[in-house]
């Protein structure tokens, strides 16, 4: 392999990869590069494991002459007999190289080097890519070289893991902390984090149409059933909701014990308060079905569930709120606090959808009026609206 095209490539590496873009982009340049500079690769795979709830990890695969495929893979592949049978399993636990050559009767433990065959390839290595923290990642090295890789071929590989590995650090970190944050704080306010919006005080306004909902006879719920079962549900409970608010273009701000806060933002310069609350109202009629349709079984009984949610529209503060070091990034405003006084009307009128007037005139749909309730904190009383189609329940 030529000196100075590996060079180029270790300096470009050791530089961050700055002229690559996406991640993708990254392996892409990286792997053109080698092949430029004299390294016969025909295929090259990187898994990095996340920190993530759900997501074993992400891998990248590039081809000869094809763009790079990205996929995730949640936490069931660590049980499956393909991982069990997988080189990288044994990067993964060992921290160790493994090589499989075509031509070499041991490689015939992986099923993975005999479905290559096909293909052409002989020669398949494994590399571990340690991190910083010590976590193990993995790359793998495929050719179709006659013979395989040279020894001065694996000597190139083993030299470039380094950088390489500092790099996709880098990027999986800043991934990684994107990840966290809309895990536990929503994309938007990740976003915002992220830029940089983290001391307190700041805070921005925004029109919003805000959605505040729990769930039906909670505390006699936790009361009479073990803690472990009465966190199973409330997680069913809130993927009932979360699913839905996400798909129409709303985002979870806070959880509250059995209450659930979120917020759907409206671009009042493009004039889209109607058609977002019309998916805000989509959301609702999803997620009362979705938790209709909930059961858990206890004994002999068979547990059935209600909740009520709470739709208004107005401006609400957002952002950092706190004392110290210790931050929230939330929304408060009078349009909150409306939101949250209206769904406990909502359970007394055995209602699942509650409305503020403001949200019943902007979504037009088939609304009743419910009447005037004094609201704590408001001056004048607030007229609320259900949907026509249901049919008040009060729970016993």
């Amino acid at each position: 392999m030529e000196n100075s095209g590996l060079q180029r490539v270790l300096n470009w590496l050791i530089d961050g990869a700055r002229s690559s873009g996406t991640s993708a982009d990254m392996i892409a340049a990286v792997c053109e590069r080698l092949v430029d500079a004299g390294l016969p690769l025909w295929r090259f795979g990187i898994f990095i494991r996340t920190l993530h709830p759900e997501i074993f990890g992400r891998n990248f695969i590039w081809r000869q002459g094809q763009k790079v495929e990205m996929g995730t893979v949640d936490f069931d592949i660590l049980d499956s007999p393909e991982f069990a049978q997988s080189p990288l399993r044994i990067v993964f636990e060992q921290g160790v190289e493994v090589r499989g050559r075509i031509d070499d009767p041991d490689s015939a433990r992986f099923p993975i080097i005999n479905d290559m065959r096909a293909e052409g390839v002989t020669d398949y290595i494994a590399v571990p890519m340690p991190f910083l923290d010590g976590s193990i990642h993995a790359t793998s090295w495929v050719t179709r070289q006659p013979g395989g890789f040279s020894d001065d071929d694996i000597a190139v590989i083993r030299m470039i893991m380094a950088p390489l590995s500092r790099v996709s650090e880098i990027v999986s970190l800043r991934r990684t902390a994107e990840m966290l944050l809309d895990t536990y704080v929503g994309n938007r306010a990740g976003a915002r984090i992220l830029g940089g919006q983290i001391r307190r005080g700041h805070n921005d306004t925004m029109q919003a149409a805000i959605w505040l909902s729990d769930l039906r006879g909670f505390t006699a719920l936790s009361d009479r059933l073990p803690a472990e079962t009465v966190v199973d549900i409330l997680n069913r409970y809130f993927d009932c909701q979360v699913t839905a608010i996400r798909a129409h273009g709303g985002e979870v701000l806070k959880f509250m014990g059995d209450g659930l806060l979120a917020v759907f933002p409206i671009d009042e310069y493009v004039g889209d308060a109607t058609h977002v609350c019309t998916r805000v109202l989509e959301a609702a009629r999803e997620s009362r079905a979705s938790v209709d349709a909930l059961t858990h079984p206890v004994g002999n009984v068979v547990e059935r569930f209600r909740f009520g949610v709470a739709l208004h529209v107005g401006n609400i503060l957002y952002g950092n709120i706190g004392g110290g070091n210790r931050l929230d990034f939330t929304c408060i405003g009078p349009a909150v606090n409306l939101a949250a006084r209206m769904e406990k009307i909502a359970g007394r009128l055995g209602r699942t959808v509650v409305a503020s007037e403001v949200f019943a005139n902007v979504c037009h749909h088939d609304w009743r009026d419910l009447g005037d309730f004094p609201i704590a904190g408001f001056s004048k009383a607030q007229r609320v609206y259900g949907l026509a189609e249901e049919t008040p329940v009060v729970m016993a």
